[in-house]
């Protein structure tokens, strides 16, 4: 089995050191970067399997590496950030990250983010497209439209939506779409959920504020719609 290749883009090297130490010792292939302009031509020249990314770096915004990289790849990324608002996080998650990990962290936390998302990215699906309303989902390409036009969604994003379509019509508990998503670790931080949601009905959603498609059932879960959606 190949080993699995993480970047991680950091200008602190307590924090780097930490985290080859770490990652090494479960069998990852590490490398890192001090700062963007490092960071963007690892990313480049490396293709990481996975990157951990933090905000604050000394030649610029994080985010705007982020933004970058999202216009060439779609490897996954796990921001390393202070910040720990619900609007900063939405942001982050907008701008095509697809985990956060608040600063300081603990090395079995991001362990099992990473683990996660690299699991969800590997598992194919049986399914070969859904539809409903204008939202189109081809499980073969891994692509999503909505009235015909191709949106980006990060692996989080489409793995997530991939999940409510496998069980369209039906209610997905909250705690049933963190332990797939989050892993069984992280399957009382509904806090992720939410967030997610909120980013997704921007993307697919003609209302996010009134969904249609993406439907809350109160103090129980979510459900994706499978009938038509009239605009």
């Amino acid at each position: 089995m190949p080993l699995i290749r993480v970047l991680c883009i950091d200008d602190e090297r307590q924090i780097r050191k930490l985290l080859k130490i770490g990652l090494e010792a479960e069998g990852f292939l590490y490398s890192d970067a001090a700062n963007l302009n490092e960071g963007l031509d690892a990313v480049v020249k490396q293709k990481p399997d996975l990157v951990l990314l933090d905000l604050n770096l000394p030649d610029g915004y994080g985010l705007d590496l982020l933004k970058r990289i999202r216009e060439f790849s779609d490897v996954p990324v796990i921001v390393l950030s202070v910040k720990d608002q619900e609007a900063d996080k939405i942001a982050l998650l907008e701008s095509g990250a697809d985990d956060y990990v608040t600063k300081p962290f603990a090395m079995g936390e991001l362990l099992a983010r990473m683990r996660a998302i690299l699991r969800r990215n590997t598992v194919p699906s049986a399914l070969p497209q859904f539809r409903a309303g204008g939202l189109e989902i081809d499980f073969e390409r891994r692509e999503v439209r909505v009235h015909g036009e191709k949106i980006h969604l990060t692996p989080t994003e489409y793995n997530l939506l991939c999940l409510l379509a496998k069980n369209a019509g039906k209610v997905v508990t909250t705690q049933q779409i963190m332990r797939e998503i989050w892993g069984p670790g992280l399957a009382n931080e509904t806090g992720y959920l939410r967030v997610y949601i909120t980013t997704l009905r921007k993307k697919i959603e003609s209302v996010p504020d009134a969904p249609k498609l993406l439907i809350n059932e109160p103090a129980v879960g979510y459900r994706l719609a499978t009938v038509p959606v009239v605009e």
